[in-house]
C-alpha cells in the first residue's frame, strides 16, 4: 500500500492530532507520519493542478503527487519553513515533473505520430481506392477507343513516348499518330467526364 493510501485511510482522531504551522515543519524535519498526512490534506489539490498543467495528463499529474509525497518523508527534513509549505511542496513536484513531462511529451507525440499516421493511412487508402476506381474508369474508357487510338494513347500518354517514337512503332506517319492521339485525349476525357457526372 502507497504512503498516500495509509494517509488517506488513516483514522480521523490520528489526523486531527496532526500539527499545524510551526509544529508542522518540525514534524516535517522529523519525518513524523502525521506531518505529511496534514501537508497532503492542506495541499495535494494545489499540487494536482499544478502537476496535471505541467504535464497535460491526469493519470500522470496522480503519479506525480504520489511521488512528490512520498518524497517528502525524507525531504521534509530540510524543509526550514523559509518558504511556504505549498511552495516548497511545488518544488518537490517541479524536480519530479521532468521525467514525467518528457514521458507525457514522448507519448503525446507517439499519439500524434500514430493519429498522422492513421491520417495518413486513411488518406492513401482512400488515394489507392481512388485511384484503382481511375484506372478501372479510364480501362473502361480505352475499351471504347478505336484500336489505332488506343495504341496512340498508350505508346504517348501511359508509355511517356514521342509522337515520332510512336509512329515508329505503329508503323503510321507521325501527323497520322498525333491526330489518332488527340481524338483518343477527346474521348477519353468526354467518358471521364461523364463518369464523374453520373
Amino acid at each position: 500500500m502507497s504512503l498516500i493510501s495509509l494517509i488517506a485511510e488513516a483514522p480521523l482522531f490520528w489526523r486531527r492530532s496532526a500539527p499545524t504551522g510551526d509544529a508542522l515543519v518540525d514534524a516535517l524535519q522529523r519525518g513524523e507520519l502525521a506531518a505529511i498526512g496534514m501537508a497532503y490534506d492542506l495541499h495535494h489539490s494545489a499540487v494536482r493542478a499544478f502537476a496535471r498543467r505541467l504535464t497535460g495528463d491526469s493519470d500522470t499529474a496522480e503519479d506525480l503527487v504520489q511521488e512528490v509525497f512520498v518524497t517528502l518523508a525524507t525531504a521534509g527534513r530540510k524543509f526550514d519553513g523559509r518558504c511556504a509549505l505549498r511552495t516548497f511542496l511545488i518544488g518537490i513536484a517541479i524536480n519530479h515533473a521532468r521525467h514525467h513531462v518528457r514521458s507525457a511529451a514522448r507519448r503525446r507525440k507517439m499519439w500524434l505520430t500514430a493519429a498522422d499516421g492513421r491520417a495518413e493511412h486513411e488518406q492513401a487508402a482512400d488515394a489507392v481506392a481512388a485511384q484503382a476506381e481511375l484506372a478501372k474508369l479510364l480501362s473502361q474508357a480505352l475499351d471504347l477507343l478505336p484500336i489505332d487510338q488506343r495504341v496512340a494513347f498508350v505508346l504517348c500518354e501511359v508509355e511517356e513516348r514521342s509522337a515520332a517514337e510512336a509512329a515508329e512503332i505503329a508503323g503510321a506517319p507521325e501527323a497520322t499518330m498525333r491526330t489518332r492521339l488527340f481524338h483518343a485525349r477527346k474521348k477519353l476525357r468526354e467518358v471521364l467526364q461523364h463518369a464523374e457526372g453520373r
